[in-house]
């Protein structure tokens, strides 16, 4: 192999590897560090917030509307969604969380 074959897969490495997760992400996390110990409650509420083409926003993703929507006045977990299409062409934040 030459050295420009090596340069041109190098940097098309880079750019794989940079461009990673930007057409198509779904991640979905915890925001708790003892889950092991975690009691979730016996309800479940949810808020989300969504934006399309990088203009247009809307909702309100925040722990208060969650535990509004759910009936809970005391919460104990919660987790975090992130879908995300095409560089955030479309994008949804979606917070669920748990408790009494």
């Amino acid at each position: 192999m030459n050295r420009l074959h090596f340069i041109v897969m190098v940097t098309l490495m880079a750019l794989l590897v940079g461009l990673a997760g930007c057409a198509y992400v779904n991640v979905k996390s915890p925001l708790d560090v003892n889950l092991n110990q975690t009691q979730l409650g016996t309800k479940i509420g949810t808020a989300e917030a969504r934006s399309v083409l990088w203009l247009f926003a809307w909702g309100d993703a925040s722990y208060a509307t969650a535990a509004k929507n759910g009936g809970i006045t005391t919460i104990r977990h919660s987790d975090q969604e992130v879908f995300t299409v095409f560089f955030g062409l479309y994008s949804r934040w979606r917070v669920v969380v748990y408790g009494d």
